[in-house]
C-alpha cells in the first residue's frame, strides 16, 4: 500500500488524551504533520515534547473545542507553520458524574447542568471545530473530517445518559455532515466517524476495573459480551483512523466504522 498521508496535515482535537495521542501518533507515524490540540498547556507540550523526541512533527495548540475564537486562532497558526489542513480528527469529549445516573439513583437525580455540559462538549465540541478547520478544506477543495462516535450511540447503555445521547447525535450529524458538504462543495471532503468499543481511560477506568485490576460487574458483563474477550487497545484505533485520512477511502463518506471487538455484532446468545 502506498503511503499518500506523508506531507498531510492534521488536526487532533483532545490530541493529548488516550485515545486522541494514540490516533495522533498513528497519522505522524504516516508523515503526516500533527497540530496536538487541547485545552491544558502543559498536556499538550509535553505530548508535543514526545512527538518530537520520536522524529516525529507536531505543534501545540491549545484552545478549546467549544471556543471559536481559540479555534481560529489555532487554525492561523497551522496554516502560518504548513500552509494547509487536510485531516480533522474530532477526538475532544468525555462525560461528568451527573450526566450519569448511579445503580441507587434515577433519572429524576439527573444533574440538568452537567447533562448540558456533557452534551456540549460531546455533540458542539465535534460541530465547531469542523466548521472553524474545515474553512480550509473547503478552500483547497479536498479533505477528511473523523469524528469520534461511541458503542453507547448505537446500543444506548444504562447510567450514561448524556455521553449516550450525545454521541447518538456525532452518528447523525456526521451522515448529515457528510451529504452536506458533498452536495455543496463537491465530492473530495468526507465525514466519517469511528465508533469504538470499550477502551479502559482515565475517565472509566473506575466503572470498568477495580483498584487491583480485575474487572468490575460492569467489566465482566462488558468482556462477557465482547467476542474478542478484552478491552480495546489505543492502537486499535490507528488503522482505521489512517484508512479514512487517505486516498483508499476516497469513495467512504458517511459511514460509522466501529472499532470493537465484535461488540455491536453479538446478541448475547
Amino acid at each position: 500500500m502506498l503511503n499518500n498521508l506523508k506531507g498531510k496535515v492534521a488536526i487532533v482535537t483532545g490530541g493529548a488524551g488516550t485515545l486522541g495521542r494514540a490516533m495522533a501518533i498513528g497519522l505522524a507515524e504516516c508523515g503526516v504533520k500533527v497540530g496536538i490540540l487541547s485545552r491544558t498547556q502543559s498536556k499538550v507540550a509535553s505530548t508535543v515534547k514526545e512527538f518530537q523526541e520520536k522524529g516525529l512533527s507536531a505543534i501545540e495548540l491549545v484552545a478549546d473545542v467549544l471556543d471559536q475564537s481559540e479555534l481560529e486562532k489555532s487554525r492561523e497558526k497551522v496554516i502560518a507553520e504548513w500552509g494547509r489542513i487536510d485531516i480533522l480528527v474530532n477526538s475532544a469529549g468525555g462525560n461528568m458524574a451527573g450526566a450519569t445516573i448511579l445503580p441507587e439513583e434515577t433519572i429524576h437525580d439527573l444533574s440538568l447542568s452537567d447533562f448540558d455540559k456533557v452534551t456540549s462538549l460531546n455533540l458542539k465540541g465535534t460541530l465547531l471545530p469542523t466548521l472553524v478547520f474545515s474553512k480550509s478544506m473547503i478552500a483547497a477543495e479536498g479533505g477528511s473530517i473523523i469524528n469520534i462516535s461511541s458503542m453507547a450511540a448505537q446500543r444506548p447503555m444504562t447510567r450514561v445518559l448524556g455521553y449516550a445521547v450525545s454521541k447518538a447525535g456525532i452518528d447523525n450529524l456526521t451522515k448529515w455532515l457528510a451529504v452536506e458538504v458533498a452536495n455543496k462543495f463537491g465530492p473530495n471532503i468526507r465525514v466519517n466517524a469511528i465508533a469504538p468499543g470499550f477502551f479502559v481511560g482515565e475517565q472509566n477506568r473506575n466503572l470498568l476495573l477495580e483498584n487491583d485490576g480485575s474487572l468490575t460487574d460492569r467489566g465482566k458483563t462488558i468482556i462477557d459480551h465482547t467476542p474478542m474477550g478484552r478491552f480495546g487497545d489505543p492502537e486499535d484505533l490507528v488503522g482505521v483512523t489512517n484508512w479514512l485520512a487517505g486516498d483508499e477511502s476516497k469513495f467512504v463518506t458517511g459511514t460509522i466504522v466501529n472499532v470493537d471487538g465484535g461488540f455491536s455484532a453479538f446478541s448475547g446468545v
